[in-house]
């Protein structure tokens, strides 16, 4: 008796390959689409999972609270990288929330990325340091992003907060 791979193995075996003649530098449009893919469709979890919150300003307030205790050191008070400066250094980089690439994510595919982090990418998990509340509240604010730069800069690398 023979057992048949998963879609998941065989398509981690594709990815892989593809993958694999990648060259040192920044990754060509047929390796980002590939990496996108593989993410959006296996490595990443909870794609079924409904956000409980509602998109009040309540809640969307509470969600930038706690996106600015750990979240805006990589992304910026904005989450679209404002005042970072390694942001576009690093490699991958920090990518700004507000790109169609993680507007794509379901809600439950976001809070599994804040809770379990991307490894690879330098994303940190924060499973321990926020309720599963204060996740699925953060992913409304992510769902809700000022304008870019309206914030101003985080003040830990010398911005100044617009006053009100």
């Amino acid at each position: 008796m023979t057992s048949r791979p998963s879609f998941a193995h065989v398509a981690a075996l594709l990815a892989l390959a593809a993958l694999a003649g990648c060259k040192a530098g920044k990754p060509g449009p047929a390796q980002t689409h590939t990496v996108n893919w593989v993410k959006h469709h296996i490595t990443v979890g909870g794609k079924h999972d409904r956000n409980p919150f509602p998109a009040t300003a309540s809640n969307i307030d509470d969600g930038k609270q706690a996106f600015t205790q750990y979240c805006m050191v990589c992304h910026g008070l904005d989450g679209q990288n404002t005042g970072v400066p390694f942001a576009a250094m690093i490699d991958p980089p920090v990518p700004s929330l507000a790109s169609s690439e993680v507007q794509s994510y379901t809600d439950g595919q976001l809070k599994w990325i804040i809770q379990h982090g991307i490894g690879p990418s330098g994303m940190p998990p924060s499973e321990g340091v926020f309720a599963d509340d204060d996740m699925w509240k953060m992913v409304l604010y992510i769902r809700h992003l000022p304008r870019a730069g309206s914030l101003g800069e985080p003040a830990v690398y010398g911005g100044t907060v617009p006053s009100k």
